[in-house]
């Protein structure tokens, strides 16, 4: 298989603002993210799907969740790309595999490698292109965009993380456990906050908003503000 860029408009890389937001799973990030990126016509990086992708892959072709040089290999070999809201692993649709909790499990394991990072590390910067980028990530303002024109770093209790999962999969008519989900995502953290290879952290010059208790639409109200007078400032 023959590597390819996820994103048709590599050539304007560089050439954009880019906004990141930044957090542990489960804190809205990834819908905040897209809310921002629709209200100002930019493109939208959902970083996560990426790892989550990588996961399945690995699943799939029997490689090792932590043998890192084998995963950085496969991550050159595999196509992605990601099409709005939906991800495809070598053409096949594979947006809601990727949402499982195992999933997002699996994304944490593979993420702590530095051949994995490495590998998709340029995928991640080539969509800056025109007019702007909004990233969603982990590490995406601390080192994939240092330069970014805003940082956000999104957070919220672990409980309060759970509740908004288990109600996700319940709609969606999946079982779940609302203890062991408060239990996997504090070991996600820890895993995250702790790996080596850009764990999560608050990136320099970040502005931590806390949705703990938050509905969707305050926190937007909130993210959208600081965004519009990041670009009133800058003259964009």
């Amino acid at each position: 298989m023959k590597q390819s860029t996820p994103f048709a408009d590599a050539s304007d890389a560089g050439a954009a603002p880019v906004i990141t937001i930044d957090g542990p799973s489960g804190t809205g990030k990834g819908t905040i993210a897209g809310l921002l990126a629709a209200h100002l016509g930019w493109h939208l990086l959902d970083s996560g799907a990426l790892y989550r992708t990588l996961a399945l892959a690995a699943r799939r072709w029997n490689v090792d969740l932590d043998a890192g040089p084998e995963l950085g290999r496969l991550a050159a070999q595999v196509r992605v790309r990601l099409e709005g809201e939906r991800v495809r692993l070598n053409g096949e649709d594979v947006s809601e595999a990727i949402r499982t909790a195992e999933a997002g499990a699996d994304a944490s394991r593979v993420a702590v490698h530095a051949d994995v990072r490495a590998a998709l590390l340029g995928w991640q910067r080539d969509a800056a292109a025109a007019p702007g980028l909004v990233a969603d990530g982990r590490d995406m303002g601390s080192r994939v965009f240092p330069d970014a024109l805003l940082k956000i770093y999104l957070d919220a209790s672990p409980e309060e993380r759970a509740q908004r999962r288990y109600k996700q999969l319940k709609d969606k008519g999946m079982d779940a456990n609302l203890r062991d989900l408060v239990q996997a995502l504090r070991a996600r953290d820890q895993r995250d906050r702790e790996r080596s290879e850009s764990p999560l952290q608050v990136p320099s010059a970040g502005i931590v908003v806390d949705s703990t208790s938050k509905s969707i639409d305050e926190v937007f109200t909130q993210v959208r503000d600081l965004a519009e007078a990041a670009l009133d400032s800058a003259g964009l």
